[in-house]
C-alpha cells in the first residue's frame, strides 16, 4: 500500500514552445477571467497533474531591451482533438504583465507557452483529499475535482467575497468551504487557518495539497503538521509571494 501512495515526479523531455491564439474570453467572476485559446500544435504536449505549470511568454520586448517577461500558469483545460487550450487569470488592481495582457487580449491575438517541464503526480490511493488555496490555486483545484469526480475531496478556498466564488463542478463526495477576506489581505493566513483548525483532523488516509501566497502556504503547512499529520502526505507550494514579481516557493 505504501508504494501505491508514493508521489511520483515525471520529467517531460518535450516541453517546447507552442503558439496559442485567443478564441474567447469569459468573465467568470468580477476578478476571474478565463481565456479559451486554439492551438494547432498540441503534438507531444503533456500535463500529467492538475497543478502543472506552463510558462506564458508575453509578446513584445520590454522597454530598454532584454527578454520579454514570462509568468507561470496552470493549464486549466486542454483538448488535442478540438485544439482547445484554456488558461484562467486571477485579476488584480495593480496587474502584472501577464494579467494586463489577458485583460487587453482580443480574439486573434497570439501568445507563446512553454512546458510543462515536469509533473508531480499525487497518488489516487488515499481515501480522502484536502485541497487548500487562494485564487491562484483555483485552476488546479478545478482540474483535480473534474479528474477525480468520485473521490472524497474537501476544498478550502480563500477569495475576496461571495461574488468571487466559482461555480465548481462537484461530485457527490466533494465539499467546498469558502473563506472570504479582502484582496489586500491575500497575504494573511488568518481566515484559512481558522477554518482549517476548526475542521481538519490528522488522518493517515488523507492527503493534503496546499497552494497560495508563500507566507500563507507556510503557515497552513505548519498548522497541518501540528495536528500530527504525516509530512509525506502533504504537498505545499507558494504560487506567488506578496510584493515580489514572478516568485514562487516550494516546501518539501
Amino acid at each position: 500500500m505504501d508504494d501505491e501512495r508514493k508521489t511520483c515526479r515525471i520529467r517531460h523531455e518535450t516541453a517546447r514552445r507552442r503558439t496559442l491564439t485567443v478564441a474567447e474570453k469569459v468573465q467568470l467572476t468580477p476578478a476571474y477571467l478565463s481565456i479559451r485559446f486554439t492551438c494547432a500544435d498540441f503534438g507531444d504536449f503533456s500535463s500529467a497533474s492538475p497543478d502543472d505549470h506552463i510558462k506564458l511568454f508575453m509578446p513584445g520586448a520590454p522597454a530598454g531591451g532584454g527578454k520579454p517577461p514570462m509568468r507561470d500558469y496552470t493549464p486549466r483545460l486542454f483538448d488535442e482533438a478540438s485544439g482547445t487550450f484554456v488558461i484562467d487569470f486571477a485579476l488584480h488592481e495593480d496587474p502584472g504583465p501577464a494579467t494586463a495582457w489577458a485583460i487587453a487580449a482580443k480574439p486573434g491575438d497570439t501568445v507563446e507557452i512553454g512546458g510543462p517541464r515536469g509533473s508531480v503526480v499525487i497518488s489516487d490511493a488515499f481515501a480522502a483529499y484536502w485541497l487548500i488555496g487562494d485564487e491562484s490555486a483555483l485552476p488546479a483545484i478545478q482540474r483535480r475535482l473534474e479528474e477525480w469526480p468520485d473521490k472524497q475531496i474537501h476544498v478550502l478556498a480563500a477569495v475576496s467575497g461571495a461574488e468571487e466564488e466559482l461555480a465548481l463542478q462537484l461530485g457527490a463526495n466533494h465539499r467546498v468551504q469558502w473563506v472570504h477576506r479582502p484582496a489586500h489581505e491575500a497575504a494573511s493566513s488568518t481566515g484559512l487557518l481558522a477554518a482549517l483548525e476548526a475542521s481538519f483532523r490528522a488522518d493517515s488516509e488523507t492527503f493534503v495539497w496546499i497552494a497560495a501566497e508563500a507566507g500563507v502556504t507556510k503557515d497552513l503547512r505548519e498548522a497541518v503538521l501540528a495536528t500530527g499529520h504525516p509530512l509525506s502526505q502533504i504537498k505545499a507550494s507558494g504560487y506567488w509571494t506578496w510584493g515580489q514579481a514572478d516568485t514562487t516557493a516550494k516546501f518539501e
